[in-house]
């Protein structure tokens, strides 16, 4: 009779593993069943190294969905000779902390047994929350594996963050899809396509999990037979792109880089990752709009009008269309003549008089426009350039101390829209004295 409870908890547990999504029941059970992240799991590396040898610290992994997170902390588990507790942020609070905290304690003085503990999702704990964890890792009572899709940098608090070792997942190479793709049709006891194969590896964006969900799928609406391309197709739909606040940063960077380098094709590309997945369109317009004075700026001056022009045209307009407008900005940008000269210039002189590097402003320069002005010199001497061939005059600007200092650096490329000194003659010269 005391079996009964313990036989119907395994069957099912067993039928429920039957159910269970393909990605969950192709979970590695150690890390020799690992797929991908070889720079992380294979012999000789960090991970594998410290888990072996049971000297696993604090640890967060981080990155994208779909890249094996929570597959390589259950692989930890199954390695380790520690306990292994998990937890969800999402669903997990203060109070849950502290009773793992102290089942954790009573592990260690009981059995002098340690603990991990596995945070899946630690970005949406609070900071509140976060801190509660800190005395329990520092004094060694939890290990924790912390994971996140999102930067641990802006999400992780850093005193939690400084104690821990963080490990950057990165999206599964094409090699390891396969991999997966071959495990996933062992399992559901198909076959699959060439083509149908080729189309799952390509769509997955490196992310396991989606392509595994994708083949569950594609082998129900094949019916038992051979998964075809068109069974693919349909499975895969219209998936959504990926991008998080980590992505954000990262998009953007890749665009402005690109434009900044005067490639159109990756310049349009960003552009479109961008729209796809719903960046606010007037973020785009504002970065566009501080790149066409900061990299294109003197090389092309007309470049900022264009990039006003689309910023003006998303207001009036609004997407989809203004698609149009920040397209034609962005690649009038990428293919415009580049530099960074007055970008240069005004972060010099800023830096130099926030440093304390100024001086009187010369007495020819002065306001004269009020009473007494006069009387103490001001404007005296002041050579007005106007009254002189092509505009221009010699005399002294910059305060005495700063005579001779340079800022503003033009280089070939700053031709368009800088003005010249002109030529002076010997007859403008003797007119002058």
């Amino acid at each position: 009779m005391n079996d009964s409870p313990d036989l119907f908890t395994a069957a099912a547990e067993e039928s429920l593993r039957e159910r269970a999504p393909l990605a969950a029941r192709l979970r590695p059970r150690t890390l020799d069943d690992v797929v991908g992240q070889d720079h992380l799991v294979a012999p000789g590396r960090p991970l594998r190294v410290l888990v072996e040898s049971d000297r696993l610290s604090s640890t967060i992994f981080w990155g994208p969905p779909g890249t094996g997170k929570t597959t390589l902390a259950l692989a930890v588990a199954g390695t380790t000779k520690r306990a292994f507790e998990q937890l969800s942020a999402v669903t997990a609070g203060v109070r849950d902390v502290r009773e793992v905290i102290d089942r954790a304690l009573e592990r260690r003085g009981l059995h002098d047994q340690g603990t991990i503990l596995f945070l899946d999702e630690i970005h949406r704990f609070s900071r509140s929350q976060q801190d509660a964890l800190l005395p329990a890792v520092e004094n060694g009572t939890l290990t924790l594996i912390g994971a996140t899709t999102e930067n641990p940098y802006f999400e992780v608090n850093a005193p939690l963050r400084s104690r821990s070792t963080l490990f950057r997942l990165e999206p599964l190479d094409d090699v390891a899809l396969a991999r997966l793709v071959d495990r996933g049709v062992v399992a559901l006891d198909t076959s699959i396509d060439d083509d149908a194969c080729r189309l799952l590896v390509e769509r997955s964006g490196g992310d396991g999990r989606r392509i595994l969900t994708s083949l569950d799928v594609a082998s129900v609406l094949a019916r038992s037979g051979v998964v075809q391309l068109e069974h693919v197709e349909s499975a895969l739909g219209a998936s959504a792109l990926r991008y998080g606040r980590d992505d954000h940063y990262d998009v953007v960077s890749a665009f402005i880089k690109s434009m900044r380098g005067s490639d159109p094709q990756a310049t349009i590309h960003y552009l479109a990752r961008m729209l796809e997945s719903g960046e606010d369109p007037r973020f785009i317009a504002r970065r566009i709009l501080i790149f066409a004075s900061e990299d294109v700026g003197l090389a092309d001056p007309a470049a900022l009008g264009v990039a006003v022009a689309a910023a003006h045209a998303l207001d009036h307009v609004g997407l989809p269309e203004a698609e149009l407008h920040l397209a034609q900005a962005a690649l009038y940008l990428s293919l415009a003549p580049k530099s960074n000269a007055s970008a240069t210039a005004i972060w010099s002189a800023r830096a130099d008089v926030r440093n304390g590097v100024s001086g009187e402003v010369p007495v020819h320069l002065r306001d004269a426009h009020y009473q007494g002005a006069a009387a103490l010199g001001h404007g005296n001497d002041y050579r007005y350039p106007h009254d002189h061939p092509g505009a221009w005059v010699e005399q002294q600007y910059l305060p005495d101390a700063l005579v001779g200092r340079v800022w503003f650096e033009p280089t070939e490329r700053d031709t368009m829209g800088v003005p010249t000194r002109p030529t002076r003659s010997s007859d403008d010269e003797r007119r002058e004295s």
